[in-house]
């Protein structure tokens, strides 16, 4: 396996300089019903709205917050839409992964240059609360990145939204930023994106993880972490290896009808708060067997949390080099079994739960089981 700790990383010169994740971009089949389910049931703030009421007659959005993290669920008005398209032929799933940057036209003139798609040129919008500039380049699947420059903009969003408050009382869940965000690609493509994030953006190789590392006795995957230069961005980007039957990649490909985003990891400072109140809302997640508890002081050591309490929410606990992470997987929160979501709080570790690749990805093939799809 090869490694490559954030550390070296932050030495080198960021040849592509990106601040954050700027917003996540989902495009639903009904956008204010599942507003409602990431308020209630993931503690998100309402804050802005784009609609009819404003101005826009052909889609409407909702933009919810919570800590850094920043959702927005959109549907089409029109069932000839390409909003309706894409939520017609994946469902609902993710379109845009936007990135925050300080020079939107700078970032999308180098991103074509190394040798990036556009998805749309630079863009100007304005309104009384300041300028937002904007760009797009294509990634795997219909996914694209967005280059966001917003630096001086006082507005609630973006121009075109306007603000809007939740009409219910919302209980945040303790969520502070985007971890990381795992890509799904057909056989053969993961090196072809990891090139892409390395040569275009300037990402750099942070763990490989092959299919003895990601196994279980039924299938396999493979997967590559790329981080930009100072570590806020990671990706994630897994394949399918060849196994006794269908694994969890090929199951997402088949329902997602190709490449896309699989989940998003979520931070939290205090994972069994968060878990604990995920679970009161009716959240659901994959369960590992009581069995995996047993070990777990002998292999892990000592931790600050409470081990009862661990074992009751069902937290998984894994160890590096730099310290422990706790981390607990949701089921796919849409119909199809698609995209889904991690909860993680690091205590040191870099590392992405090896340790538990076993005890999880079992986890998943009950569920595939289940859905007779294994």
């Amino acid at each position: 396996m090869q490694t490559q700790t954030l550390e070296n990383a932050l030495v080198r010169e960021d040849l592509f300089p990106i601040n954050g994740t700027d917003h996540i971009e989902f495009y639903v089949g009904n956008a204010k019903q599942a507003c409602h389910f990431y308020q209630s049931a993931f503690g998100f703030d309402l804050i802005a709205y784009r609609g009819p009421e404003t101005g826009d007659r052909e889609k409407i959005s909702y933009v919810l917050r919570q800590g850094k993290i920043t959702f927005v669920l959109t549907s089409a008005l029109d069932p000839g839409h390409d909003i309706a398209r894409h939520v017609h032929e994946h469902g609902d799933g993710i379109k845009v992964l936007a990135l925050w940057v300080d020079d939107a036209a700078e970032a999308y003139q180098t991103a074509l240059e190394r040798g990036a798609v556009s998805a749309f040129p630079l863009q100007m919008m304005e309104d009384a609360h300041g300028q937002v500039r904007m760009a797009a380049i294509k990634t795997y699947g219909e996914t694209i990145h967005t280059f966001v420059e917003r630096s001086g903009y006082q507005g609630a969003f973006l121009p075109g939204f306007a603000p809007k408050a939740s009409s219910m009382e919302v209980r945040p869940l303790g969520f502070k930023y985007v971890d990381h965000c795992v890509g799904n690609v057909p056989l053969g493509e993961m090196n072809q994106w990891v090139d892409f994030y390395q040569k275009v953006m300037g990402f750099n190789l942070l763990v490989t993880f092959d299919d003895k590392d990601i196994s279980t006795d039924y299938t396999a995957l493979m997967s590559k972490v790329v981080s930009n230069g100072n570590g806020y961005i990671k990706f994630p980007i897994n394949e399918p290896a060849e196994g006794k039957k269908k694994s969890q990649i090929e199951e997402y490909l088949d329902f997602y009808r190709g490449a896309g985003v699989q989940h998003v990891a979520i931070a939290t400072d205090d994972i069994i708060y968060s878990v604990d109140q995920l679970r009161k809302n009716g959240v659901e997640f994959l369960h590992v067997p009581e069995v995996y508890y047993d070990s777990l002081p002998e292999r892990i050591g000592s931790i600050k949390e409470d081990l009862e309490a661990l074992k009751r929410l069902n937290i998984l606990v894994d160890r590096d080099e730099e310290g422990y992470l706790l981390q607990i997987f949701t089921k796919p929160v849409q119909d199809r079994p698609t995209v889904f979501y991690e909860i993680i709080q690091r205590e040191g570790a870099k590392s992405f739960g090896k340790g538990n690749f076993k005890a999880l990805f079992e986890a998943i093939e009950r569920e595939q089981a289940l859905r007779g799809t294994l």
